[in-house]
C-alpha cells in the first residue's frame, strides 16, 4: 500500500522548455502554445475534411486569441468562425473583416442589439453573420430587433440531434420557425441548420450504443429536419445554406456522411487533458502551462502538525520535496517534472500552490513547473498573452480577447 517513488526530471522536451523560459520568459505563469504540434493538429483536421469533402469552421472561444486564430485560419485556408460571446463578436467582425461568423449558441437578443450598436468596420452582418436561434420565442425577438434596426438577420437553427442540450426536436417546431422566416423575407433570411453531437466522440458506455450506433441517430435527425424542409418550404431551400455539424470529439466521424457542408473543430487543434478521447489519437497536446518555482522548503511540513508532518515523508517518497509555484489552482493536470501533485491536506491556493514531488524530480528556484490544462475555453484566457514556442524558442506573443 506504500506509494511507489513517481517522480522523474524533465524530458529533454521540458528541459528546452525550461532553459528558453529561464532565459527570455517573463517569470511569471504562462501558457505556451507548440507551434510545431499546432501544426499537426491542424494537419489531421484538414486531411480529415478534404476526406469528407467539407468545410472546416474554427470554434473561436476554444482558441480565444486572435492572433492564434489567424495563424491557424491560414494553415487551414478557412475564413469560417463560430462565436459563442458578443464581445468576442465583435472582436472578430472588426478583426477578420472577410470572414464568415456563426453563432454558437442563441445568444440573449439583447447581446445581438449590443453587437449592431459597437459594430464597425467593414464586415457586413447582412451577408458575414448568421445567428443561431433555438425557438420560435426567441426568433420572434430577434424579428423585432430587426424590423427596429430596418436590417435583415441571417437565421441558422440549432437542431437538437441528441445533446438534448435545447434546439429543435420536431417538425412543428420547425415549421413554426421556418414559416415566421418565410413570412419576414425583408427581415429574416434562413441560413442553415446546426447540430452539434460531440457525445459520438466522446465515449459513452456501451450499454447505451456503440459510436455507429448514436451517429446513425444524428444524421437520421438531422435529415429529417432537411427532408421536411425541402418538402415543405422549398422556397427557402438553397444550395450554398450552411449545414454545420460535429465539434472536436466527433468531427471525424462525419467523414462517413455527405449531407453536412462543415464541421466545427476547437479544443481539439490543441488537446487538452479531457480530449483525450480515442476519436482524437493522432492529435497531440500543444499547449502548456508554465509557471516558476518561487521557494523549495524540503519535506511537506502542514500548519500545527510541524514536526509531524514527518509521518507524510517517510510514507511517501513523493512527499519529500516541497516547491511553492507562481500561481496555482487552475483546471490543469501537472505534467513536467512527473511526479508532482498538489497536497489536499494543505489546500489550494491561486496565490502560492504547494506541489509536492519525490528528489528524483530535481527542480530548483527559477525552474519552471509544467502542466497540461483539462480544457482550453477558459484557461488560456487567464494569462496575459499566448506565447508561441518552436523548436523550443519563443517566436510568437499573442494578446487574448478580452
Amino acid at each position: 500500500m506504500r506509494p511507489g517513488d513517481r517522480g522523474a526530471a524533465y524530458t529533454d522536451y521540458f528541459r528546452t522548455l525550461n532553459q528558453e523560459l529561464k532565459y527570455h520568459g517573463p517569470m511569471r505563469p504562462v501558457l505556451l502554445i507548440d507551434l510545431d504540434r499546432l501544426d499537426h493538429n491542424i494537419d489531421v483536421v484538414m486531411q480529415s475534411v478534404q476526406r469528407g469533402g467539407k468545410h472546416l469552421r474554427l470554434v473561436e472561444k476554444s482558441l480565444p486569441a486572435p492572433g492564434l486564430l489567424a495563424y491557424i485560419c491560414k494553415r487551414a485556408g478557412t475564413q469560417r468562425l463560430m462565436s459563442f460571446h458578443q464581445p468576442f463578436l465583435n472582436h472578430d467582425a472588426l478583426t477578420f473583416p472577410q470572414s464568415d461568423i456563426l453563432l454558437g449558441k442563441p445568444l440573449p437578443v439583447r447581446s445581438a442589439e449590443l453587437f449592431y450598436k459597437t459594430h464597425k468596420g467593414p464586415f457586413d452582418p447582412a451577408r458575414q453573420l448568421q445567428w443561431l436561434l433555438d425557438t420560435p420565442a426567441h426568433l420572434q425577438q430577434y424579428l423585432a430587433l430587426a424590423q427596429g434596426l430596418s436590417t435583415r438577420l441571417r437565421i441558422n437553427i440549432e437542431l437538437d440531434v441528441g445533446l438534448h442540450r435545447g434546439g429543435v426536436a420536431d417538425n412543428a417546431t420547425l415549421g413554426q420557425m421556418l414559416g415566421l422566416i418565410r413570412a419576414n423575407p425583408q427581415h429574416l433570411e434562413f441560413a442553415g441548420f446546426m447540430g452539434y453531437d460531440p457525445f459520438v466522440g466522446m465515449g459513452v458506455p456501451g450499454i447505451l450504443g456503440s459510436a455507429d450506433e448514436l451517429f446513425a441517430k444524428v444524421m437520421q435527425q438531422y435529415n429529417n429536419a432537411v427532408d421536411f424542409t425541402r418538402q415543405q418550404f422549398a422556397d427557402l431551400w438553397r444550395a450554398d445554406l450552411t449545414l454545420n455539424t460535429a465539434g472536436s470529439p466527433s468531427y471525424r466521424i462525419h467523414e462517413k456522411e455527405s449531407l453536412s457542408s462543415e464541421v466545427s473543430v476547437g479544443t481539439a487543434m490543441l488537446k487538452p487533458t479531457h480530449y483525450d478521447l480515442p476519436s482524437l489519437t493522432e492529435h497531440v497536446p500543444a499547449a502548456w502551462i508554465a509557471t516558476p518555482v518561487l521557494k523549495r522548503t524540503g519535506a511537506v511540513r502542514i500548519p500545527a502538525l510541524d514536526g509531524k508532518s514527518k509521518l507524510f515523508s517517510w510514507w511517501d517518497a513523493n512527499q519529500r520535496e516541497t516547491y511553492f509555484i507562481y500561481g496555482g489552482n487552475w483546471m490543469a493536470e501537472y505534467e513536467s517534472p512527473a511526479g508532482l501533485q498538489s497536497n489536499g491536506l494543505y489546500g489550494r491556493s491561486s496565490n502560492q500552490e504547494m506541489v509536492n514531488g519525490s528528489s528524483a524530480v530535481g527542480l530548483e528556484v527559477d525552474d519552471h513547473v509544467f502542466l497540461r490544462p483539462t480544457q482550453t475555453e477558459s484557461v488560456l484566457l487567464q494569462f496575459g498573452d499566448l506565447l508561441g514556442v518552436r523548436g523550443g524558442k519563443i517566436v510568437e506573443s499573442w494578446p487574448v480577447y478580452s
